[in-house]
């Protein structure tokens, strides 16, 4: 079903149009929420809350954006409310990645007949998922938002613009600083990023 089909059967309250849109929207909005909150399990509630959220909240969508545009709004917003949860409880916010199950980084598993990459590469790519994230708790929420939003979701400026509230030279500006601070705290952790 197209998008205007899917606003009109969410806005009738259908079961199943919610279904799919749950199931289209899920892995993108769970990822930005474990980028963010650094948690798989805090990353989980706010990814169902923000569905919960939407549900309820459909009559006021306006449609100026794509679903899935203002679905990320909805997440950021409840990210940003739930660091400040977690930062008023003084609870930690990383987990390891290694303990993050596999879908959550949108791969499929491996099926027979696929190529299996070397223990070696696997070992020295979880050390560097390690540090990026290790990289990117350890910067303020609005840079690890753009951060999240352009090189992790790959979305656009003009849907950045539209999540965030900010001009497109802002969030040009803010994320040239932001990939800077990224880049110093990987280097802190011991790594290295390439331009």
């Amino acid at each position: 079903m197209d998008e205007k089909q899917l606003i009109r059967r969410l806005k009738r309250r259908d079961e199943r149009a919610f279904t799919a849109l749950v199931v289209q929207h899920q892995g993108q909005i769970y990822n930005l929420c474990f980028r963010m909150l650094g948690n798989a399990a805090e990353a989980e509630d706010v990814a169902q809350d923000t569905f919960v959220k939407a549900f309820k909240a459909i009559d006021r969508f306006r449609g100026d954006s794509q679903i899935g545009t203002w679905l990320y709004r909805i997440a950021i917003n409840l990210c940003k409310n739930r660091l400040k949860y977690l930062g008023r409880r003084g609870r930690g916010r990383t987990q390891d990645v290694a303990d993050v199950p596999e879908q959550a980084w949108g791969e499929r598993p491996p099926t027979v007949g696929d190529a299996l990459p070397r223990p070696d590469r696997v070992l020295e790519g979880r050390q560097a998922e390690r540090r990026i994230q290790a990289a990117l708790d350890a910067l303020d929420p609005e840079f690890r938002e753009l951060l999240v939003l352009r090189d992790v979701q790959s979305l656009s400026y003009a849907e950045m613009v539209h999540i965030t509230g900010l001009a497109e030279g802002t969030v040009k500006s803010r994320l040239h600083r932001a990939r800077n601070a990224l880049r110093r705290a990987y280097e802190a952790l011991g790594g290295e990023l390439s331009e």
